[in-house]
């Protein structure tokens, strides 16, 4: 296993599992969750487990009840449809990188190690982090790393990155980080470049408007978010039903909203934050379909 999820047992007891149910866990990796879960299903459960990277397929669980679905989670409906499934009782996502993306170095999506630029996690897909980098518009580069990495020099930055590259194309982490110098936040560039590449929070607002259709009444979703950009979407969503987060009422005031919530988000402790470090920005939100 090369994840060890955050929150484990906050999120497998958020999701109140029925032992005959029907799960998915939309974002495998390392199978920590999947394991998990099968632990609460009796013989009649079933799990169905999502990844869009093949390197998932070495963590393959040896059991008649789990299933392998290699998709990104923004085709859950299409997928599940596939398999004869209309409805499940529970919905895992936990959006963070796994350590072994972090620890690849081929895969590019650590600043802490020498790589291609590439960062994506379906390795079919034709875009990476070089292309990016090397090909958009000083306006776009400063538009992403605003936007995703939530950076006030954002222009600066992207300024730079076309003046290098004028001379020479970027196509390494460490080529990258050589032309920014000491002084700007990495964790938030590459983190831009990275919800860029594999279009992350589109993805997740494609299958969060997915989930009510999917779930079965009283149905349980858990989602952990690792930083404030994906943590806001979802808030909003189980607060609303809509990724705009625009709360209707009805006629006497009342929200019209599918899900059940207390709002409040769970937050790793010190005791957890010791023992798995990666863990200190993981937030799980839970709700219930009415």
């Amino acid at each position: 296993m090369y994840h060890l999820p955050a929150l484990l047992t906050e999120t497998i007891e958020g999701l109140s599992i029925k032992p005959d149910g029907v799960y998915l866990d939309l974002t495998f990796g390392g199978g920590g969750h999947s394991r998990a879960i099968l632990k609460q299903l009796d013989v009649k459960g079933r799990l169905f487990s999502f990844d869009q990277d093949e390197d998932a397929l070495s963590n393959k669980i040896d059991d008649p009840r789990w299933h392998f679905v290699h998709s990104n989670f923004r085709y859950v409906k299409t997928q599940m449809r596939y398999y004869g499934i209309d409805k499940v009782d529970g919905i895992l996502a936990d959006l963070g990188v796994s350590f072994h993306h972090f620890d690849t170095a081929e895969r590019g999506f650590s600043f802490r190690f020498s790589g291609p630029l590439d960062m994506r996690m379906n390795r079919k897909s034709l875009l990476t982090a070089a292309t990016v980098v090397n090909t958009y518009s000083e306006e776009d580069l400063a538009r992403i790393l605003y936007l995703y990495g939530e950076l006030r020099d954002s222009r600066h930055l992207a300024r730079k990155i076309v003046d290098k590259r004028q001379k020479q194309p970027i196509e390494t982490t460490e080529q990258l980080t050589a032309l920014l110098g000491s002084s700007p936040d990495y964790a938030r560039i590459f983190q831009a470049l990275r919800i860029e590449v594999n279009d992350e929070l589109g993805a997740l607002q494609d299958m969060l408007c997915q989930i009510p259709d999917l779930l079965n009444k009283d149905g349980k979703v858990a989602i952990l978010t690792y930083h404030s950009l994906e943590d806001r979407i979802v808030k909003n969503f189980f607060r609303s039903g809509n990724i705009e987060g625009k709360l209707e009422k009805d006629f006497y005031g009342n929200p019209l909203t599918p899900f059940i919530t207390d709002g409040k988000a769970i937050s790793p402790t010190k005791e957890e934050i010791e023992n798995n470090p990666r863990s200190r920005s993981a937030k799980l939100r839970v709700a219930k379909l009415k």
